[in-house]
């Protein structure tokens, strides 16, 4: 009986719980995700109350992992609880890393990395290594864009640009963060007011699924309201993907004028801190970002020259939002050859643009996508191609009152080669490129940076800079054979050797080389250890510069570090050594933004340095 009396006594359950210290509480709390903790929230009044407490959330910010501790306790002073900081943290984990774009060719990198209770996109300029080599010297970067958390827990995107001499914000909205995100969309997304009232219930428009159906699903939201909101606002709309390339930029540029706003000198400060190697000046610096988050927080909500909340209830329009019904007119003024707005896809009425798109309308005709009619192509609804288009644009136009700016992180089936994305060169989109983190029988995977020549990263006499070049290196099974194969994302001469995303060597981590290294030492006397040497493939001509050819070679694997590959043939040699692309930027030159739309995402094919004239004029 003691035995069973003894035994009902014990803590149980959610009684246990509760019985422990509040450390030891949070501890226990930590393994759990966000999530976990919001249901156990649920379970009773008592818990509710446990689980609000600072120190746990503290520790689900901490696991987490997207800043350390000692900057968790900075940021919470710009929060209202922990709670509200790991809402924030939650939903801009999925972006953090390095995202990528085809084109220019010579590298888009953009590297999204923590700022002040904000993330922060910074592109990593093409640049050639300076005297001081890739630790001491500086890295030139520019900024893409923000995403700052307000007091609550909510985001503020913004755009940044330069136009006129002057650096520019272009706040916009954030559609949901897709946990698995691998593609970011710049996309204008339209509201609907309800009776003249404020923005109906906010709903994505503008992104187009990967199967491109359009959810008819009304959530828990939607109960209560009438039949015939819900059948407005569930509707089918045109997706922002499916209008005319030209269209979309067009609109994209629209609403970026509109919403274009100066920057304050306070603004154009530090957009994430430095290195804590002094610790006052860290904390002077800390003061500053945190003022000037305040800053950029009151001009998304209300706006330039708006001092107060007072006035803002007087002005017409959220400021991230531009009324459609000004700018309608000058959308659909009459254009002889009826289709996109842009003056690119308007050029169909050239004779060359004619002929070329009456072959091309021969071909869907034969293959049973359109029907022709007096030798112009007829889709099945009766429309022209061009016709179509310019439907559709409208009917996107009359599904709102109001146009934003969005930025959308979505989920999207990608066909890769060799850990390379293929893009589509007609988005407005940066694509997810994944950095694999060293592991047991992949150690080398990951970031790294590095020049031609040798010793590694030391300008000569007859050569003062040399070409940056950063690589992910990643592990793939082929035919029973394990590679190493290093991905080229980043080139820093002045016209671009070989394609972005081209790998520059393949090597073959189970063939052990016979080769040696062509020197015995690095330049200062010090003898060189190779741990391991590699069989491998380089990067060589081949058939013109979209198919370049390979020719053998060896990877070595060197004290300190480092990896070398050596073209057996030319004895070139790539000196390579892990990055820390946060600890670079963070003691790096700040340079200038291109114009908001192609700081996003640059489309125009080049392979040349189109941020050179930007980046000779650093901040």
């Amino acid at each position: 009986m003691s035995g069973g009396a003894e035994q009902m006594s014990c803590p149980c359950g959610s009684s246990l719980l509760l019985a422990l210290p509040d450390d030891i509480f949070a501890i226990v709390a930590g393994s759990l995700t966000p999530m976990d903790v919001c249901t156990l929230s649920l379970c009773s009044k008592n818990l509710n109350a446990l689980v609000t407490s600072d120190k746990v959330w503290l520790a689900q910010c901490e696991s987490l992992g997207v800043v350390s501790s000692q900057d968790l306790v900075e940021w919470r002073t710009g929060v209202s609880s922990y709670k509200t900081l790991c809402k924030f943290l939650w939903n801009v984990k999925p972006l953090m890393g390095i995202w990528v774009h085809q084109n220019p060719e010579l590298g888009n990198v953009v590297y999204v990395m923590p700022g002040f209770v904000s993330v922060v996109g910074c592109r990593i300029i093409p640049q050639e290594l300076g005297p001081l080599g890739m630790e001491d010297g500086p890295i030139l970067w520019a900024p893409v864009f923000e995403i700052i958390g307000d007091i609550d827990g909510s985001m503020a995107f913004l755009l940044h640009g330069r136009e006129r001499d002057c650096d520019n914000l272009y706040p916009g909205s954030i559609n949901s963060i897709d946990k698995n995100c691998n593609v970011l969309f710049l996309e204008v997304e339209p509201k609907q007011r309800i009776n003249g009232g404020s923005l109906a219930h906010e709903k994505n428009l503008a992104h187009c699924n990967s199967d491109r159906g359009f959810s008819r699903r009304i959530c828990k939201s939607d109960r209560g309201r009438s039949r015939s909101q819900r059948l407005l606002e569930n509707s089918p709309v045109v997706p922002f993907c499916n209008l005319g390339f030209g269209d979309r930029r067009k609109l994209l540029e629209l609403v970026a004028d509109h919403v274009r706003l100066r920057v304050p000198n306070l603004a154009n400060g530090l957009l994430f801190p430095p290195l804590r190697d002094d610790d006052e000046r860290f904390q002077k610096d800390v003061v500053l970002m945190s003022k000037r988050r305040s800053l950029l927080m009151k001009i998304y909500k209300f706006g330039e020259g708006c001092n107060n909340l007072q006035e803002a209830h007087q002005l017409p329009l959220n400021p991230t939002q531009m009324e459609l019904h000004k700018i309608r007119k000058s959308l659909d003024r009459p254009n002889s050859c009826r289709g996109s707005v842009n003056s690119d896809e308007t050029q169909v009425c050239s004779p060359k643009r004619k002929v070329a798109t009456y072959f091309k309308d021969r071909l869907k005709f034969i293959l049973g996508k359109s029907t022709p009619v007096n030798g112009r192509a007829v889709s099945r609804n009766g429309l022209s191609s061009s016709e179509n288009k310019h439907s559709q644009f409208q009917e996107f136009l009359s599904s709102a009152d109001t146009i934003g700016m969005t930025l959308c992180a979505k989920s999207v089936k990608l066909f890769t080669y060799r850990a390379w994305p293929n893009m589509h060169d007609n988005q407005f989109a940066l694509y997810k490129l994944p950095t694999p983190l060293p592991a047991t029988g992949q150690e080398y995977a990951g970031l790294w940076g590095g020049t031609f020549g040798w010793p590694p990263g030391r300008p000569t006499d007859d050569k003062p800079g040399k070409a940056l070049f950063f690589l992910s290196l990643s592990y793939e099974e082929s035919e029973e054979q394990k590679l190493l194969i290093a991905t080229k994302i980043l080139e820093g001469t002045h016209y671009v050797l070989h394609p972005n995303g081209s790998a520059m060597f393949v090597a073959k981590v189970d063939e052990i080389s016979s080769d040696s290294f062509p020197w015995n030492n690095d330049g200062v006397s010090i003898s060189v250890d190779v741990k391991h040497a590699y069989i491998g493939d380089g990067i060589a001509n081949g058939y013109g510069f979209r198919y370049p050819g390979s020719k053998p070679g060896s990877l070595f694997v060197i004290q300190d570090g480092l990896l070398a590959f050596v073209w057996k043939e030319s004895r070139a040699v790539l000196t390579l050594q892990r990055l820390n692309l946060q600890e670079l930027l963070k003691k790096g030159e700040r340079v200038l933004a291109l114009p908001p739309i192609v700081n996003f995402a640059y489309l125009t094919k080049s392979f040349s340095n189109v941020f050179t004239g930007f980046s000779s004029t650093t901040r």
